[in-house]
């Protein structure tokens, strides 16, 4: 039992060290927007633990990642939509990754998360006209959400495949 419990630690810890990497120093960055894969590792965990460990990795991620390589301010509304995203991955994918439970996961986390609370946030923190940023934010979404659907699709089936060997 306790070795399990450690292990589970690890692997969100190693998720959550991921995270922070594809997001800081691997994703296409400006002040309104970002693209990179930074959605993996919180998909990842929660396939394999959970809602709130995902929203865990998710948040963690974003916290520590602003406070070790900041890219700009710190608002922590940003943190509270990155909890929320793993909170979804995890509610839609973590006992089974049909194509539609993805899809719903991924319109969720796109068209609420992504485009409305992120906006907003952006809007509040930069003072920035809320609807004139949904444009310039819509393309963000329109490339994010067919290549998570798609790297989702397949990392669900390779960590099915995986998770004897991964997680016992």
């Amino acid at each position: 039992m306790r070795k399990t419990k450690i292990r589970t630690v690890v692997y969100l810890g190693v998720l959550t060290a991921l995270e922070i990497v594809l997001s800081r120093f691997l994703s296409i960055s400006a002040w309104n927007m970002k693209i990179g894969f930074s959605f993996v590792p919180i998909a990842a965990a929660a396939i394999l633990f959970g809602a709130l460990p995902a929203g865990i990795v998710a948040a963690l991620g974003d916290f520590l990642g602003a406070v070790l390589f900041p890219i700009g301010p710190y608002f922590p509304g940003f943190t509270l939509t990155a909890f929320l995203t793993g909170v979804v991955w995890g509610l839609f994918l973590h006992k089974e990754q049909t194509t539609l439970r993805i899809l719903a996961a991924v319109a969720i986390n796109q068209l609420a998360l992504s485009l409305l609370l992120n906006t907003l946030w952006i809007s509040v923190l930069y003072g920035t006209p809320f609807v004139p940023l949904l444009g310039t934010r819509a393309v963000q979404c329109a490339i994010l959400g067919p290549v998570q659907f798609i790297v989702t699709l397949f990392l669900g089936r390779w960590l099915e495949r995986a998770k004897g060997g991964l997680y016992p």
